[in-house]
Order: structure tokens, then C-alpha cells, then sequence
């Protein structure tokens, strides 16, 4: 049988740490939604476009809405989920309390190549922004060999680490400096990439988008692999459970308005992007949006703007998905699956500030040093498999639980989780098998990690052994 914590033993346990010391309720619906966009809207759509247009040409439109299908139907199933458990663990702490202990475990595990991977990346893509951003203000940029790893020509990427630590240091300070700072560079970022849109669509010549699919059916498949890396995060809402004010209600309608605000502005940005200059133009091209406006615009200005939108986007999506990251772990820690350490939350500014510093130094590495290309693929699958398990496990839970309070709930069940491990099996399916090979491999180290040290020191097994132990006292007569 699997080994299950049921929900109210994860709300029970939620809130403090074996010290007393507890997060703090702060986030309203505004700052959430801020959070989300914050999680969501960066280097997918400023450096990752380019990757996509070149797979599926101007049809990369079609690319980003069946990748936002994707995300909307698992949407669905973590707002309910949330709105069930609202803890910080999100969709491990939702395998848990349906699936049991070692799909749980495996989920933080695949979480942690997602939010890892992701923020590197993401990272990595903050580095050529600034660099086109200094070369817009002052005609110069930084020396390559401080502005790339080995892999890329480099010697070590500072920016990218000096965004890395700006984040962990905000993230110390308390999550209502976080909140802010989020909400922020969310509606910054947002303005910037309307303004995008105006000028990219005040230049839009419809021979621009023929052909419209050059690769068929095959580029737009490949095309929505590469544009499901712009959603990453979204389910990043979801591990401020503890932290927003009113979590039941406030972060199942975070997660859905995120969805459709982020997917609307995505599908505007390609298809004025494509239709300004022709996909063959955006294709492969870094820093593809500033590029776009200095076209259109005839100066560099316009793209200098868009440059320092990028960087203002970016570094959100590293304080966002760092955040999350904090708090996923805090939550294996006090499963005991994680050492304690990452469960230990200051008394003064109520984050788990140690923590926070060993993921911001274990993201900065590859960050400063690896090239990324060969693991993004593993990332999107180990996201993808991720999503399928949450939508197994609203199934799982009705069946378990039916009489649990739920704010939202699916519709059309079982039809629409049934659909969201569709599309991401289809999704896995077109990362190709290598991309499974590794993944299997990735698995298979996660299933050792936990057979050696997670089960044995897990709180539950610490349970069921004190439980025997009493059992097999001999009892007084």
C-alpha cells in the first residue's frame, strides 16, 4: 500500500516548523497574480521565441496556444488541489496526500531539475539582455569571458550569478519585500511587451507570415515543445499556499487568470513579432524582440527599452521560481525527506533563510559555468511528467477523499484531467528518445536517493516505528 498523509494531516503540519517559528500570511490575490506573472513571463518569451519560431515559422502561434492548452487543463487540477491543501509543497504535496510517499518524492525530485534547470537558464538568458542593454546605453558590453560559461566561449557568466544572489538576498529580507519587488517588475514587464505589440503590429504585412507552417505539422509539435519551456512556473502560485492570506480562494483563481493573461499576451507577441519581419528574421536570433522594435523603429532606442524590459522580466522569473523552490524543499523537510536544514525558518523575517542560500548556490553554478542546451529538454519533460501526476492525482483524491472541502473544482470530470495527461504524454513524446533515456536515468537516481536516505529518515516511517515499538512493550496486567 502506499504510504499517505492525508490532507489534514499536511494543513496540521503547515504554517510552522518543529522550531515554532512560522511563515507569515502576507500575499493578497493581487500580489499572487503578481507572482505568477513574475514566474512566468520571462526568458520563454524574450530568448526562448526565437527557438521557437524556428521550429514552427509564423504557425508558432498555434505553438503557444496547444502549449497553453496543456497548461490550462493541469491548470484546473492544481487550482483544485490548491484550494484543497493549501500548503507550500504544491504538486509534491499533492502526490503525497493522493499517490503516496514515493511518487511524492519522485515529483520533489523531478521539481527540483525543473525549478533548477529553469532558473539557470533563465539566468543564463538575463546575461545577454544586459548585454544588450549596455551596448544600447553606452556601445559596449561585457567581455565575453565574464559574460559566459566555458561551454559558450567564456570563462565564468558573472551577471548571471549577480542575478542569482540579487534574488536570494531579497528573498532573505522577508516575502513581503519579495511580493513587492515582484508585483513590480510583473506590471513593468507587461507594459513593455503591450508596447511590443503596438509596435510590432503597426508594422505587420501579411506576406510575412507565408509560409505559415514550413515544417507542417511536425514543426508545430516541435514547436509547442520548445514554447511549453514560456509556461514553466505558472505552477510556482501554488507554493505560497502558507503565505497568502486567503489561500483556498486566492490561489486557484491566481493560477487561472495568470493562465489566460499570459497565454493572450504570448499569442499577440509572436504574431506581431512574425508578422513585423517574417519568421525566417526571428528565427534563431538572440534578444529576437529588440531586434524586432530596431527594425521597425529604425533606432536603437526602442530595442534598448525592450532590453531593459528583459532584464526586469527575467530577474523576476529568478526571484519567483528561487521562492518556490524554498519552499517545496521546506516542505520535504518536514516530510523528513530533505535534511532539516532547509525546514529552519528565521524568527525574524520568517523565511527559511538558510535554505534559500544553498539553493541560491547550488542554481549559481551551472548558471556561472554549464552550458545548458543539453539538459532543457529534460527540464521540459521532467515538468511535463510532473503535470501528469497532478492531474492523476485530483482523480486519485476524489476517490480518496470525496467529502473534502474543495473551493473550485474541475470541470467536465474526469474528461479535463483526463485530457492534461494527454497532452503532456504527447508533449513527452515529442522531446524524443533520448530525451527519455536521460529522464529514465534521472528517475531511476531519485528512486536510489530515496531508498537510501528518504524512507529511512522519513517522519512517517519515524511514526509507524514508535507505533510498533509501543505495540511490542509488554502491557501491564
Amino acid at each position: 500500500m502506499p504510504r499517505i498523509k492525508s490532507p489534514a494531516l499536511l494543513v496540521a503540519e503547515s504554517g510552522a516548523d518543529r522550531e515554532g517559528h512560522g511563515l507569515r500570511r502576507t500575499m493578497g490575490l493581487f500580489q499572487l497574480v503578481c507572482f505568477g506573472v513574475g514566474a512566468i513571463v520571462g526568458t520563454g518569451i524574450f530568448v526562448g521565441l526565437s527557438d521557437s519560431v524556428a521550429q514552427a515559422g509564423p504557425a508558432v502561434v498555434l505553438s503557444f496556444v496547444l502549449a497553453a492548452i496543456t497548461c490550462v487543463f493541469t491548470a484546473f487540477a492544481f487550482a483544485e488541489l490548491a484550494g484543497a491543501i493549501p500548503v507550500s509543497g504544491s504538486s509534491y504535496s499533492f502526490a503525497y496526500a493522493s499517490l503516496g510517499e514515493t511518487t511524492a518524492f519522485l515529483v520533489g525530485w523531478c521539481l527540483l531539475l525543473e525549478y533548477g534547470v529553469s532558473v539557470s537558464a533563465v539566468a543564463v538568458g538575463w546575461s545577454q539582455y544586459v548585454n544588450e542593454l549596455l551596448e544600447s546605453l553606452t556601445g559596449g558590453q561585457l567581455p565575453a569571458a565574464l559574460s559566459a560559461g566555458p561551454g559558450d566561449g567564456g570563462v565564468v557568466n558573472l551577471p548571471a550569478v549577480l542575478v542569482i544572489a540579487m534574488a536570494a538576498v531579497l528573498l532573505v529580507r522577508g516575502v513581503r519585500e519579495s511580493a513587492r519587488a515582484t508585483a513590480a517588475m510583473a506590471v513593468l514587464k507587461l507594459a513593455i511587451l503591450v508596447a511590443f505589440c503596438a509596435i510590432g503590429l503597426s508594422a505587420f504585412r501579411d506576406g510575412n507570415l507565408t509560409p505559415f507552417s514550413p515544417a507542417g505539422l511536425g514543426g508545430i509539435g516541435a514547436g509547442t515543445t520548445a514554447a511549453f519551456f514560456s509556461y514553466i512556473g505558472f505552477d510556482a502560485i501554488t507554493t505560497a499556499g502558507e503565505e497568502a492570506k486567503n489561500p483556498r480562494r486566492d490561489v486557484p483563481v491566481a493560477i487561472l487568470v495568470c493562465m489566460g493573461l499570459v497565454t493572450l499576451l504570448y499569442c499577440a507577441v509572436a504574431l506581431a513579432a512574425t508578422g513585423a519581419v517574417g519568421g525566417d528574421e526571428v528565427a534563431g536570433r538572440p534578444a529576437a524582440l529588440s531586434y524586432v522594435v530596431d527594425r521597425v523603429t529604425g533606432s536603437s532606442v526602442g530595442g534598448g527599452i525592450i532590453a531593459f524590459g528583459a532584464v526586469v522580466a527575467i530577474a523576476s522569473v529568478v526571484l519567483a521560481v528561487m521562492y518556490g523552490q524554498t519552499r517545496i524543499l521546506l516542505s520535504m523537510a518536514r516530510d523528513g525527506l530533505v535534511p532539516r536544514v532547509f525546514e529552519k525558518v528565521s524568527p525574524r523575517t520568517a523565511t527559511p533563510v538558510a535554505g534559500t542560500l544553498i539553493v541560491a548556490v547550488v542554481f549559481a553554478l551551472p548558471a556561472a559555468f554549464a552550458s545548458l542546451d543539453a539538459v532543457m529538454n529534460l527540464c521540459t519533460i521532467g515538468t511535463l511528467a510532473v503535470m501528469a501526476v497532478v492531474n492523476i492525482a485530483v482523480i486519485a483524491l476524489r476517490r480518496r477523499e470525496p467529502h473534502l472541502a474543495r473551493t473550485f473544482r474541475v470541470p467536465l470530470f474526469p474528461l479535463v484531467p483526463l485530457l492534461g495527461v494527454g497532452f503532456c504524454l504527447y508533449l513527452m513524446y515529442e522531446t524524443g528518445w533520448t530525451t527519455w533515456l536521460q529522464f529514465g536515468l534521472f528517475l531511476a537516481a531519485g528512486l536510489a536517493l530515496y531508498a537510501l536516505y528518504g524512507r529511512r529518515a522519513s517522519r512517517l516511517t519515524r511514526v509507524t516505528r514508535d507505533a510498533d515499538a509501543t505495540a511490542a512493550e509488554p502491557q501491564p496486567v
